[in-house]
């Protein structure tokens, strides 16, 4: 399987409005809950009005757009890095996954991939 690595560093918020947020930039991932409104988006695109942050994460792509009835993809790379001691944030959009990590673990979880078997470009 392949993977891609992205390019800019990420930040993950929480907001008090969607209003607050700019869907014109990429890449940009909003959940919004009764609870709350989380936003993932570039270190550098990340609103003036946030009610909690945390910068310095890196982020994979699984290449392609994967089928729905297939199982295991995300288990399987979040497997790897459990056990290599490396925690994760998951995003799934509807054509792929993207597994977050923090940057100083970042070329570890690189290499993790890459020695169980997944290509890993960029």
């Amino acid at each position: 399987m392949e993977i891609e690595k992205l390019k800019e560093s990420l930040s993950v918020c929480k907001v008090a409005s969607v209003k607050d947020i700019s869907l014109d930039v990429e890449p940009c991932f909003v959940g919004i809950t009764n609870e709350e409104i989380s936003l993932v988006c570039s270190t550098q695109n990340v609103p003036l009005n946030t009610v909690a942050r945390e910068d310095g994460w890196g982020g994979f792509k699984i290449s392609g757009v994967l089928d729905f009835s297939l199982v295991g993809i995300l288990a399987g790379i979040s497997s790897i890095l459990a056990d290599g001691k490396i925690g994760i944030f998951a995003i799934s959009t509807y054509n792929t996954d993207y597994i977050l990590v923090k940057k100083e673990n970042f070329s570890r979880a690189e290499e993790l991939l890459k020695n169980n078997g997944y290509t890993v470009k960029g």
